[in-house]
């Protein structure tokens, strides 16, 4: 269990409290370090999924960690983004990936519960809405609202959004004939 893919996944999740803090540091050098601990939690979310593949050490605690560690620093790093700029234009796709990854996650936790999870894998769809995601909110951290790499950073964070969606979309899609499934197949789960 404490390999060093999961241990990768732990510190990105230890990072969000140095992340939070930095964050509210009132100095210049404040947005370059709290954009550079993102970067690091966003190289700790590549490095560990390679090194669990490549090191034969894939584990069923550290494929339950990844994805929460993912997206608790996602959904803290938006929430602190829309804080500090609190315009509908930020607000709409920080909701809409935050909304996307409840979804998502609990989507998962169905098609767990009736035996298909295999069926709602990750897709390229989503590795690229994760790529687009993670350089826009390094922007959104690192420059002032006025600059143009600011603007650079709005729109990755759209085109996040927008591949969010149709991630979405692909997920349910695939899950649609568990999720549609006759009553009396749900053996009398919790259908709340």
């Amino acid at each position: 269990m404490w390999n060093t893919p999961n241990l990768l996944t732990l510190l990105r999740i230890l990072l969000i409290p140095v992340f939070v803090g930095i964050f509210y540091v009132p100095a210049s050098w404040g947005p370059f370090a709290c954009a550079l601990v993102f970067a690091l939690a966003a190289l700790t979310d590549w490095l560990d999924g390679y090194l669990a593949r490549r090191w034969d050490q894939t584990s069923s605690f550290g494929a339950f960690l990844d994805p929460v560690a993912d997206k608790l620093m996602v959904a803290v790093a938006l929430v602190l983004l829309v804080q500090s700029d609190p315009r509908a234009a930020l607000a709409l796709p920080a909701a809409v990936i935050i909304g996307r990854e409840i979804t998502v996650s609990a989507l998962r936790e169905w098609m767990a519960e009736v035996g298909a999870r295999a069926q709602v894998a990750v897709s390229k769809v989503a590795k690229f809405k994760t790529t687009a995601q993670m350089i826009a909110i390094i922007l959104l951290i690192l420059v002032d609202t006025n600059s143009p790499i600011y603007g650079l950073g709005m729109v990755l964070l759209y085109v996040a959004a927008a591949l969010t969606l149709w991630s979405m979309l692909l997920y349910l899609r695939v899950a649609w004939p568990s999720l549609t499934a006759s009553e009396r197949s749900l053996n009398g789960r919790d259908r709340s």
